[in-house]
């Protein structure tokens, strides 16, 4: 039966496109395989980072529209790159932060809200001053962390080649528009595929093939050769300048990538962490430990006892805080330590705990998630969350004069500590313990500390304060004076939270802020949470603890034994490669080693 003329024509046309989609798919693959790729620097470098905003290292977005935000983008562009920072391992979206900062102008004097972090910035003078100032701001703790491990690169040589190549790529198009010169163009040409191909496998001198300064005196032959002919400069010096802007285009993406696979490093769970929670559960179901909870039940409500409270989905992490704890203590036989964790992590959790000791004290685990609460307390509490972390740049109260900015990285309570009246509800006193925390002496006199009528007993941080972080918070302040706070060590007052009805006043400011406009869970909770504590914070002596273990090379070692507690804030966890070697020994040295599934998932931080 033959066809009519129309569905012959519509069938080869089918056919026609089903060709051309499988010779495209043979060759986009064969393109990248051959390098074909690396000539659209510019464009590769945009669409990285247009792919890497959907996920937790980059976002674009105006956070603040109010007028507030108009009169600061006199200094500054309301609308930058962000970066979503957050505590521990990594699983849980953090406060985020920028990470491109527009240039600042030669006198700056603002207050800038970011992401919910107040930047103080004035009179920034110099350019060394100023790279140094907001190289963290740019790329966060990657550049701390690249500074430190800065190593002598040996590629003299290397260097000496490439500005040859580019010297060579500028004379090229203007010596193959000479058809008198064919000869020198086709050397000319050739020299550069050469030292192309080199210089894509070598980055130090001792990777060079032999003979290259051979191969060098040839190249600068060829260019002298170049130099001697008459040529339109005009032309030579736009080839340079755009082979120089090509390769500043491609230095700052590869920056950029950098920062963001680093940040990408802290924020993921190790393999062997990973490993160990994995295993550890799979155990638990094999052969479930016997339940305790019943005959434990009593002490773990008893309120004579001191009890100390982890929020943690690490089991290490954890681990590490009950055992240095319980080391530093006189009487661990009355401590009491309630780990909250998740769904996730519960059995795993369940089960290390239940084959390690810790001296007599005595450890729960509960999953949060699975909490019989009341409606009220199940507003609050979605899921699990640790304490919010967000970074914040500025000048020192005591010196506002000076033109170094210093970088700390806040904590306080996420919405999920919101919910501890209810859960302990026959206990009067809590210890609220971080799991990046390293306890270095005892902690019972903790329990005899008079909060004056006060909530949360917190080390203050006096280099902020309130009324630096009026536009962000609002008219709310009641006491612009008053220092930030910190999470890590916290002596709560359950009575008095229960009495002031501080849960309601944190759900009431969260509601409004989330109302108010497109602000992020994360920044409305730190918001929020401020805001709650206003007159409510018992200031602790500065000795209790010691910050900026996470993210500060430049900490006094010697103030390293007076503290009664070590925090580990910051991105640059103890339990991750990136952490910093010089304060890691302090938080490896109370892990458990002795322990199979240790051995089995090569756990060693």
């Amino acid at each position: 039966m033959t066809l009519p003329a129309a569905k012959r024509r519509w069938r080869g046309f089918v056919i026609a496109a089903v060709l051309g989609l499988v010779l495209l798919s043979m060759l986009v693959p064969l393109a990248f395989l051959l390098g074909l790729h690396n000539s659209f620097h510019s464009a590769t470098a945009y669409a990285t980072e247009k792919q890497s905003s959907a996920s937790n290292g980059f976002e674009v977005y105006n956070q603040h529209k109010s007028s507030n935000s108009a009169n600061q983008s006199k200094d500054f562009n309301t609308s930058a790159l962000k970066e979503v920072e957050n505590k521990t391992t990594g699983t849980v979206p953090g406060f985020p932060v920028p990470i491109d900062v527009p240039k600042p102008q030669h006198r700056v004097d603002s207050t800038r809200i970011v992401g919910g972090a107040a930047v103080v910035t004035g009179n920034m003078k110099g350019v060394s001053e100023e790279s140094e100032n907001f190289c963290e701001v740019k790329f966060g703790s990657y550049c701390l962390w690249r500074q430190d491990h800065k190593e002598e690169m040996k590629d003299h040589m290397v260097k000496k080649l490439k500005d040859r190549l580019y010297v060579a790529r500028a004379y090229y198009p203007s010596i193959a528009k000479l058809p008198a010169h064919n000869k020198l163009s086709q050397e000319l040409k050739q020299n550069i595929q050469e030292f192309e191909r080199v210089l894509s496998e070598t980055s130090t001198d001792a990777d060079l093939p032999q003979q290259m300064g051979k191969r060098l005196e040839r190249m600068e032959a060829v260019i002298a050769r170049a130099k001697s002919f008459v040529l339109d400069c005009n032309n030579v010096d736009k080839k340079l300048r755009q082979l120089v802007d090509l390769t500043e285009d491609e230095a700052n993406f590869h920056m950029k990538q950098s920062a963001f696979l680093y940040q990408l490093a802290v924020q993921t769970v190790p393999k062997s962490l990973h490993c160990l929670s994995m295993r550890l559960a799979v155990e638990y179901f094999r052969s479930p430990p016997p339940d305790v909870e019943q005959s434990m039940a009593e002490k773990y409500m008893n309120p004579s006892l001191q009890h100390f409270v982890i929020f943690s989905n690490n089991i290490l992490a954890s681990s590490v805080v009950i055992n240095s704890t319980v080391m530093q203590s006189k009487e661990s036989e009355n401590q009491v330590f309630h780990v909250l964790t998740d769904g996730e992590n519960y059995f795993s959790m369940k089960l290390w705990f239940f084959r390690n000791t810790y001296k007599q004290a005595t450890v729960q685990v509960l999953n949060i998630e699975g909490l019989n609460l009341n409606d009220h307390a199940k507003a609050t509490l979605s899921r699990l969350s640790l304490s919010e972390e967000f970074r914040i740049s500025f000048h020192g109260v005591d010196k506002p004069s000076s033109t170094r900015t210093r970088t700390q990285y806040m904590s306080v309570f996420s919405h999920s500590h919101y919910v501890l009246p209810e859960i302990f509800h026959t206990l009067k006193k809590v210890v609220v313990l971080d799991d990046d925390i390293v306890v270095q002496q005892d902690l019972s006199a903790l329990w005899s500390l008079d909060l004056e009528g006060k909530v949360n007993g917190a080390v203050q941080f006096c280099a902020v304060r309130l009324a630096q972080l009026k536009k962000y918070l609002g008219e709310n302040i009641s006491d612009g004076n008053s220092c930030a706070w910190m999470s890590g060590l916290n002596i709560v007052d359950l009575a008095r939270w229960r009495e002031l009805d501080l849960t309601g006043t944190f759900q009431r400011l969260l509601q409004e802020h989330l109302n108010g406009g497109e602000e992020p869970f994360q920044a409305a909770s730190v918001r929020a949470s401020l805001l709650a504590f206003q007159d409510l914070v018992h200031p602790l002596d500065d000795t209790w603890m010691l910050s900026g273990l996470g993210h500060d090379y430049g900490l006094n070692i010697e103030a390293f034994n007076k503290a009664a507690v070590l925090h580990f804030n910051g991105n640059m966890k103890p339990w991750i490669d990136l952490g910093i070697p010089k304060y890691r020994g302090y938080w490896k040295r109370f892990l458990i080693r002795e322990n199979q599934f240790m051995s089995d998932c090569n756990v060693n931080p």
